[in-house]
């Protein structure tokens, strides 16, 4: 396994994922793609995918070891994900066309900007 230890030269280079919240430094995404949405957002190895997929623009960060059973995984909706560091708050909108291959993988799209809180309130 893979560490997920980033050097602190690496700091500018993390981009999280706009399915997921899962964040990498773009080499990583570009190497393993997402360890939770790659058998269908297909980031590795393609740079314009990494690019309309993920977002340096992010909020707070979360460190999650047992995704199954940590409180924090089920409020950021993360159960069952690889364990790893995740973003509370994502910024950035998916092309229509991912998100429709997102939800024909069987995935319930929900954005993670907050916006969907705002649409409930």
């Amino acid at each position: 396994m893979a560490s997920n230890f980033v050097p602190n030269n690496q700091h500018r280079n993390l981009r999280a994922c706009m399915v997921c919240s899962v964040v990498q430094t773009h080499a990583r995404f570009m190497t393993s793609g997402c360890p939770n949405c790659e058998p269908f957002l297909e980031l590795a190895g393609s740079a314009d995918a990494i690019a309309e997929c993920t977002s340096q623009v992010f909020d707070g960060l979360i460190t999650v070891a047992e995704t199954k059973k940590s409180w924090v995984a089920r409020w950021q909706r993360l159960e069952g994900y690889a364990p790893g560091v995740y973003a509370v708050k994502v910024e950035g909108t998916l092309p229509e066309e991912v998100i429709t291959a997102v939800e024909n993988a069987g995935i319930k799209y929900v954005p993670r900007d907050g916006s969907a809180n705002d649409e409930t309130n």
